[in-house]
């Protein structure tokens, strides 16, 4: 019901391919969306606050490198160190990266719990007679990340057979 608002109300006119739940970028997604332009927009849907929390320590949001170097150790030898981990800005292959949660769970103090400042926030307001069940607005925009590469033309129909096949899988 979420993931279907945020698509009818927020990424609706501006992607051609929404996918929900899928790890097409190698790290799970619970909304992955594709713009006219080809970008991919991640949106995490959290259902509370210790939810959004924990995501920071996801590895979507660490860059992990596989070196390390030699320091000299106190006994006069040498120890291999491994590199440390660096934090991401974006998960890899995203253009732009959403939170999606609950209106009465966020306060401004959460802007500071998110592992990205560039990630947008999006409230959502649950509202069971009204015609729109569920209202979808956006509390910060995302930063677009202008490394972001454009999909190919095999990976957006990769993309597209993945959301054709989790359409007919919601029929049964």
């Amino acid at each position: 019901m979420i993931a279907r608002a945020i698509s009818l109300q927020t990424l609706q006119r501006k992607c051609v391919v929404l996918v929900p739940n899928c790890s097409w970028t190698g790290h799970e997604c619970d909304v992955l969306a594709v713009t006219t332009d080809l970008r991919v927009i991640d949106v995490e849907v959290k259902i509370s606050r210790a939810d959004l929390k924990a995501d920071a320590r996801k590895d979507k949001w660490w860059h992990r490198p596989m070196g390390g170097h030699y320091e000299p150790d106190p006994a006069g030898g040498k120890r291999w160190v491994w590199d440390a981990a660096a934090p991401r800005e974006w998960p890899p292959k995203v253009w732009k990266h959403y939170y999606a949660m609950p209106k009465d769970l966020w306060d401004e103090a959460l802007f500071a719990c998110l592992p990205s400042p560039r990630s947008g926030v999006l409230l959502l307001e649950q509202r069971p007679s009204a015609s729109v069940p569920v209202l979808v607005k956006c509390e910060r925009r995302a930063a677009p990340n202008r490394d972001a590469t454009r999909l190919t033309a095999a990976q957006t129909l990769d993309v597209a057979r993945l959301a054709n096949l989790r359409m007919w899988s919601a029929y049964s």
